[in-house]
């Protein structure tokens, strides 16, 4: 079973998120903060991470940096789930490795069709 990680402040979305990911046949694991999902990333990497921008702590791309310089880091897909939608930031992104972008709000025909997108399901 492939596995995502869901890292949102948001109890909310990562239990919408979560819901979806379940239905697509993914084992899902949910971090509120960057700091928490680094470490979740650093007993196991996933092979996709759900990633919100605005978060306490540590934000979503603090987080990528610092997971794209763990060993293997470099294997998770992330894709980015935020409002933040402004060109400068989308590049920032994936200059940091992201390989996709969803805007929210989002739903299930848009989750499936960018885990499609960067081959995770069909």
């Amino acid at each position: 079973m492939k596995t995502c990680l869901i890292v949102d402040d948001s109890k909310v979305i990562r239990m919408m998120a979560r819901r979806m990911l379940e239905e697509f046949e993914f084992d899902v694991d949910e971090a509120e903060d960057g700091r928490v999902a680094l470490e979740a990333c650093k007993e196991r990497f996933p092979d996709i991470i759900l990633l919100d921008w605005n978060m306490p702590v540590m934000n979503g791309l603090e987080f990528l940096q610092e997971l794209r310089k763990l060993p293997g880091g470099d294997g998770p897909v992330v894709v980015f789930c935020t409002t933040v939608n402004d060109v400068p930031h989308i590049e920032q992104a994936i200059q940091s490795g992201a390989n996709e972008y969803i805007m929210k709000p989002f739903d299930s025909d848009i989750l499936r069709s960018k885990f499609a997108q960067v081959g995770l399901i069909e």
